[in-house]
């Protein structure tokens, strides 16, 4: 069984300019990014390489027709190496970029196992949320079918992942929240899986205490007190992606996905909206072994008991993004069917990681409980 994967070169840096200086970055590049990203913490250092900014190409999460437009675009640079600087956006975009040849995103789809590094790759993430900096997957909003789905390559893995604290200084805290709250459920979601191992749970379950810990402090002082744990959250991001890089993600984020498609939510706020409903229906199917364990371990970070611990860690997040019910963000009673089919017939990926199987009725079940 394979125990870890640990693919891109990790670097840190304290500084863009040690990062810029560092790589070298030069004509030959193709630096993917955001301008309110770019402009403060590398706009002063004139670099020759080319830049393009997503937001030019539409707002969000990535669709389809945003990426096509985008790789039109990079076709024209003759770039050699992608450096991509931002979020989960900015990430998937780039990984696409890494193996695009000319063609668009559902012809890469339709030959998702031939796929084959065209671009060095260099990854910087700037929230403390996706982890796909170690990862080799990228989620794309297929609009043209009506769902999110994930393209996966081994050759969409990073060359080199870099982190930089100062890079998360301006990020608003609706971002920090949302982000930082998509990595703890990395992290859970992992530690459950049928495919995890003692070393993807050490890295797991550290995640899962820096995140908890600083959401602690944060509840306690309020949200200027993240500022000095930035660098702590952005390695329990790191640390979850490489945990669910090789045991993966399951019905957290199978079950999110039609909710940020439809209804256009924020990755970690939809995934914090299904996250408790999916550990308490595990629950009720099975009560022993890994989740046993997890909820120990939960139970000792919140000084809680076992019985009440759900309870207790949605206490706490909703300190950091309060949560809401389904039918809050527009959701109707009719659309939990489509949903259901949706997850059913799309998800099968994640769903293989389920820490036991779910089944249509327990997902039309689960939507039901956290609809209202």
């Amino acid at each position: 069984m394979q125990q870890i994967i640990l693919k891109p070169a990790l670097h840190k840096f304290r500084t863009a300019k040690e990062f810029a200086e560092t790589f070298g970055l030069n004509a030959d590049d193709l630096i993917l990014t955001n301008e309110y990203i770019y402009t403060p913490c590398f706009g002063g250092l004139h670099l020759p390489a080319h830049t393009v900014f997503q937001e030019k190409y539409g707002s969000g999460e990535p669709t389809d027709a945003m990426v096509d437009a985008i790789l039109a675009e990079a076709e024209k640079t003759g770039s050699k190496r992608v450096i991509a600087i931002g979020g989960g956006t900015i990430i998937d975009i780039a990984k696409v970029l890494a193996v695009a040849d000319g063609e668009r995103v559902d012809g890469l789809y339709d030959r998702m196992n031939d796929l084959s590094k065209k671009r060095e790759l260099v990854i910087v993430p700037t929230t403390c949320g996706t982890g796909s900096e170690v990862t080799n997957i990228a989620i794309i909003n297929r609009t043209r079918i009506g769902t999110k789905m994930g393209l996966v390559s081994d050759h969409m893995y990073a060359d080199s992942a870099v982190l930089i604290p100062e890079l998360l200084s301006g990020l608003p805290f609706s971002v920090f929240a949302a982000s930082s709250i998509d990595a703890l459920v990395h992290a859970v979601e992992s530690s459950l899986s049928p495919k995890a191992t003692s070393y993807t749970q050490l890295f797991g379950y550290r995640a899962i205490e820096m995140i908890l810990r600083g959401y602690q402090v944060i509840a306690e002082k309020g949200p200027e007190a993240r500022r000095p744990l930035l660098d702590d959250f952005l390695t329990a991001s790191n640390y979850a992606g490489i945990a669910f890089g090789t045991a993966g993600c399951a019905a957290v984020h199978a079950l999110s996905y039609p909710l940020g498609s439809k209804y256009h939510v924020a990755h970690g706020e939809s995934n914090y909206a299904i996250f408790t409903g999916v550990l308490r229906n595990y629950m009720e199917i099975r009560s022993d072994g890994p989740i046993q364990e997890l909820n120990r371990y939960l139970a000792g970070l919140l000084d809680c008991g076992t019985d009440v611990v759900y309870d207790e860690l949605e206490k706490l997040l909703n300190h950091i993004l309060p949560k809401k019910a389904l039918r809050e963000y527009g959701v109707t009673g009719g659309d939990l069917p489509a949903f259901t089919e949706s997850v059913m017939k799309t998800q099968g990926r994640l769903m293989a990681n389920n820490f036991v199987p779910l089944d249509a009725d327990r997902v039309l079940k689960i939507y039901r409980e956290l609809y209202e």
